[in-house]
């Protein structure tokens, strides 16, 4: 990909300004859209070096895609990021902690037996909140502060408490690829998703062989990494979907990783054999409340449901809505059963942003987080839902930090508990 393309392409309507997200915190020409770009045309064009405070202004996007969606030519400006924050890795080399962050969502069988020692002793660092709200640390960590809310490990993941086939004495066959928030520490989504596809009698293949669908690596340049498991991934998936009707997932970032940012990369790389097994495998591949609602009866069993005195409201991830076009999927199942009131800017960014976002730049993300969390006071609801768990993770700590109690729930939690209360 030639990304001076793109910022040459750019003709400076502004357009995008009013929507970026860092912009709206950092009001500076230089962290907006058509901002970077400029940078990156003069970075490519070796009018500027790539020094620590370019790199700092690269980091400082949430790729959020707002300037993507409004662009009148639409312009990968996140594309064209990404790219860059390559050749930052490339020459400043990535973070330590980073690096074992990184090399344990590779290496999946320690990262098992890391979880397990972590949920042992998380209690003698962390003061555990709730179960499903999250821990804070009892003292200031490397890089952790005590106020912040941060999600605890549970007993065993998601994927070991599980078979690897379960047989629900149904026509329909799904492999679920979890992600590895869900997996760690939000396994109630996993389970919840379970509970559902019981309901349905759909067969399900717990898929124990999936690998990080690769999207931290991919947000921070580590594009060797990415190369790697998205390789592994997709030759994967091609063998199970020979026996399955799709591959679901329960995380917006997962699935648009594993939907859409598979095949960019590849063709990033000039790599067309890879993009075009990507596409084929990303066209089996579907956002949970998506395939539920597309491919299933779910719609009208709730319909027919009692509906609950409780309100709620919805988050649309930025990796559901402007990336996939998951929009009214979410919404049609949920307002059959409790009282839905709509979110003010509901597809404004969260701020969560990623990795760097939240270790090097936390109180950008906190800023843009506080912003959400007002938001959802502003709709009085006792509870608010994302298909993303790393919008659960920042929409949590957001709403804990502001002391507003609203309790956080995944759109496919609240759905089982529709079927539980009527039909167990």
């Amino acid at each position: 990909m030639n990304i001076s393309e793109i910022s040459n392409a750019c003709v400076k309507c502004g357009k995008c300004i009013p929507v970026c997200t860092i912009h709206e915190i950092n009001r500076d020409e230089t962290t907006s859209p058509r901002g970077f770009l400029d940078l990156i045309n003069a970075y490519e064009n070796q009018e500027l070096n790539l020094d620590k405070d370019l790199k700092k202004i690269f980091e400082s996007c949430f790729l959020c895609t707002n300037c993507v969606e409004v662009c009148p030519s639409n312009l990968k400006v996140d594309s064209a990021i990404e790219k860059v924050r390559c050749d930052i890795a490339e020459k400043f080399g990535i973070a330590w902690y980073k690096k074992i962050i990184f090399f344990l969502l590779r290496k999946r069988s320690i990262l098992n037996l890391l979880a397990k020692f972590g949920y042992v002793f998380q209690s003698c660092a962390f003061k555990l909140q709730d179960v499903n709200l999250g821990m804070k640390a009892k003292f200031n960590l490397p890089l952790i502060k005590k106020d912040r809310l941060l999600p605890s490990l549970t007993k065993k993941s998601f994927l070991n408490a599980n078979g690897d086939f379960i047989d629900n004495n149904g026509d329909k066959n799904i492999g679920i690829f979890i992600g590895c928030l869900a997996n760690y520490s939000y396994t109630d989504t996993g389970f919840a998703l379970l509970k559902i596809c019981k309901h349905l009698k759909i067969n399900v293949d717990l898929l124990k062989q999936q690998k990080c669908c690769g999207a931290p690596h991919y947000f921070t340049g580590d594009f060797k990494s990415v190369e790697k498991l998205a390789k592994k991934n997709i030759i994967y998936f091609e063998e199970k979907l020979k026996k399955l009707d799709y591959i679901i997932v329960p995380e917006a970032t997962c699935s648009a990783m594993l939907n859409i940012d598979y095949e960019h990369f590849f063709h990033m790389n000039n790599d067309t054999e890879w993009a075009k097994r990507a596409k084929i495998v990303s066209s089996k591949i579907l956002l949970a409340t998506k395939y539920l609602y597309d491919h299933t009866n779910l719609e009208e069993i709730l319909k027919n449901s009692k509906k609950f005195d409780f309100s709620i409201t919805y988050h649309d991830p930025c990796h559901a809505k402007k990336m996939q076009g998951v929009f009214k999927e979410p919404r049609a199942l949920l307002r059959n059963n409790y009282i839905f009131k709509e979110l003010p800017n509901a597809n404004e960014c969260c701020g969560f942003g990623g990795i760097s976002m939240q270790m090097e730049n936390y109180n950008n993300a906190l800023k843009v987080g506080i912003k959400k969390a007002n938001n959802i006071k502003h709709t009085k609801v006792q509870v608010v839902s994302a298909e993303c768990s790393a919008c659960r993770m920042q929409i949590s700590n957001s709403l804990e930090h502001e002391k507003i109690n609203t309790k956080f729930l995944h759109p496919l939690e609240l759905i089982a508990k529709t079927l539980e209360e009527n039909y167990s």
